[in-house]
């Protein structure tokens, strides 16, 4: 049970701190990123604007006003092998162009990416208008556009170069994390661990050492009961009280041990396990209990498979049962039917205990063998009740190296699935 919960507390961490480095490496990158691009942009603006005093030489002469390279104003920031200058007319036409690439995209204002796919090499662009005086005072004629633009191959090796360091240093990081957090969570179920394990010692030792008060009286009440003619007509029904509640009172103490029995950290004597017919058992516990059905017009029948032997504690293995088929009669309502079925499956003996009783709703199935656990209407408390019953169950099929599980639906029925290894001759029996 703990060994679980530390995983799940182990997990829950992970997945924050996984989170976290998420967001913070997502930050960052985009933070870095959009850096990287604003100076690439100032770059590419300031280049633009130095080539804007030179359109009308570009537009009149073209190619050879662009070959004088001493006669620029740009050629002091501009570099040939990596940028690029486009001019066009007011019409989106090119004009004239400089530099290691041309961009066959109609211009427009701001900044671009123009992917590898649609070039050579992946580029960002920056387009300004360039205006004229008008006739009209403080309206500016359209003289045209400018498109600087650079390959921005150094950026994306960068970007990439920077996504492989967060990756890596958020793995090491989310490692480093869980070898913190399982100390973590050790340290944190350590007190709660060694809580549990002492109530559970106490809870062994206390219904241990209920039991003889518990027993005086219930000898007392019988010793009482035996001779009425001494008891007052007013006491018989406080002394049958008295006797009903030492006698739910012993059961509770009964499964309490029980329980405490079961659980690894008690220790408690041990018996050996003994070849036991499940067929058998069933069958002893379906004579026992038919009469019971039959008091609450309930049908009882049996399904049984012969010749499945396990090893187990035949005692034990009839409490398990007898508690399933007990529950199956109390939550089934007159007319319907409780079915006991026996069959094997691979190397396991199957049993189900099926019912047309009230059910049990689906939120509540995970809850089912938890102690003292009782739905607020499925499992209302019986007279005689302890809501030990189905944890006593699955500690016995646990015990006995099976499992135990339930399917229900309200208004329809249940089935408690009893799955118990058969035995293998091979093996020699084992401690109980």
């Amino acid at each position: 049970m703990f060994q679980g919960l530390r995983w799940r507390l182990l997990l829950s961490y992970l997945t924050v701190m996984a989170t976290i480095l998420s967001a913070f490496g997502m930050g960052v990158y985009v933070f870095f990123s959009r850096n990287l691009y604003r100076q690439l942009d100032k770059k590419l603006l300031t280049l633009a604007q130095s080539a804007a005093p030179s359109f009308a030489e570009v537009e009149q002469n073209g190619s050879e006003y662009l070959d004088q390279v001493d006669k620029v104003p740009w050629r002091d920031i501009f570099n040939r092998d990596r940028q690029s200058l486009e001019w066009f007319d007011d019409e989106a036409n090119s004009i004239g162009n400089k530099g290691f690439s041309q961009i066959e995209f109609k211009p427009r204002p701001g900044a671009v990416n123009i992917p590898k796919y649609l070039v050579d090499v992946p580029i960002r662009a920056y387009t300004i208008s360039v205006f004229k005086d008008s006739e009209v005072p403080n309206k500016p004629t359209l003289e045209g556009y400018i498109r600087a633009s650079q390959s921005i191959e150094e950026i994306e090796t960068v970007q990439h170069q920077l996504l492989w360091v967060l990756s890596c240093g958020g793995i090491v990081t989310l490692i480093l994390s869980g070898l913190g957090g399982m100390w973590l969570t050790q340290k944190a179920i350590e007190p709660i661990e060694a809580s549990y394990f002492k109530l559970k010692q106490f809870t062994a030792d206390a219904s241990h050492e209920l039991r003889g008060p518990l027993t005086a009286i219930k000898f007392s009440v019988d010793i009482i009961r035996n001779h009425p003619e001494r008891i007052h007509p007013k006491d018989s029904k406080k002394l049958t009280a008295i006797a009903s509640a030492t006698s739910q009172m012993g059961q509770l103490i009964e499964d309490l041990l029980f329980l405490a029995r079961t659980d690894k950290e008690v220790i408690v004597p041990t018996r050996e396990k003994i070849e036991i017919s499940l067929s058998v058992i069933l069958q002893n516990l379906f004579i026992l209990l038919e009469p019971v059905a039959q008091n609450k017009k309930i049908s009882l029948k049996s399904q049984l498979t012969d010749n499945l032997i396990i090893l187990g504690d035949k005692s034990k293995l009839s409490r398990l049962f007898s508690n399933l088929i007990h529950n199956a009669i109390q939550y089934t309502p007159e007319g319907g039917i409780v079915t006991i079925e026996l069959s094997k499956q691979n190397r396991h003996a199957m049993v189900n205990v099926r019912d047309t009783g009230i059910g049990i709703a689906e939120d509540q199935l995970p809850n089912v063998f938890d102690r003292f656990w009782r739905a607020d209407k499925a499992r209302s408390r019986r007279e005689g009740g302890t809501g030990l019953g189905l944890s006593i169950a699955k500690a016995i099929a646990v015990g006995h190296g099976g499992r135990i599980n339930v399917t229900s639906k309200p208004n329809v029925g249940s089935c408690f699935q009893v799955r118990i290894p058969l035995i293998n001759r091979s093996n020699t029996p084992g401690k109980y």
